[in-house]
């Protein structure tokens, strides 16, 4: 039986970023959610650099929660949308102490509870921390889905429905890690290295390029 065009696009993948994990630094799945938080916008690096510091004194909800909303923003400043994510923060930090004893719930539907939390950061938080099946969709998930015909859309939602449909279950977590790796390594934004893609053959926008 010939493989199809998605078949084939995720088994390339597979073998370029077998070792495909998550970028962001952290101890716990308090820190993780943090994490996830301050990268909207924010390469991970950055936020690894703004984490490092911000949990050597506050990297448990008890403690980051004694910090005001000023105070917690110039911890943050340089990750972008410091005042927004720092509310965002501060109000999941309240719901955790107060309505899951100190813990990040494990669910996805209790996640998208916390104050500040969508979809795709409850993904995220769902997948890495508790090893479930979800596909985040970040923007390097979003545009290389669309590229190679994975999943078509123009929401964030659409494109994980899609890719839902177009990726084995038990695959979901890995195929998010190895979208990123390759949005990030070959199909930037700006300019992307198709001319050293091993996926250009059955690439819908190199096809529209030609």
């Amino acid at each position: 039986m010939k493989k199809t065009d998605k078949q084939f696009a995720l088994e390339t993948l597979e073998k370029l970023y077998p070792d495909a994990r998550p970028a962001l630094q952290f101890d716990s799945d308090y820190q993780l959610l943090v994490a996830v938080i301050l990268s909207a916008q924010c390469t991970d690096e950055r936020v690894n650099k703004v984490t490092r510091v911000l949990f050597e004194k506050y990297g448990a909800p008890q403690t980051l929660i004694t910090l005001s909303q000023e105070e917690l923003e110039k911890y943050i400043f340089s990750c972008g949308l410091y005042r927004s994510k720092a509310a965002h923060i501060l109000a999941a930090t309240k719901d955790i102490l107060e309505r899951f004893e100190g813990k990040v719930p494990a669910t996805i539907k209790e996640l998208m509870s916390l104050a500040g939390v969508g979809k795709k950061t409850a993904n995220v938080v769902y997948s890495v921390a508790f090893g479930g099946d979800a596909i985040a969709v970040d923007t390097h998930v979003f545009r290389v889905s669309n590229r190679l015909g994975l999943a078509k859309g123009n929401t964030p939602l659409k494109v994980e429905e899609g890719l839902q449909k177009a990726v084995p279950k038990s695959d979901w977590s890995k195929a998010h890690h190895w979208l990123i790796f390759h949005g990030r390594q070959i199909c930037h934004s700006q300019k992307p290295e198709c001319e050293r893609c091993a996926l250009a053959g059955v690439c819908d926008y190199k096809k529209r390029k030609k």
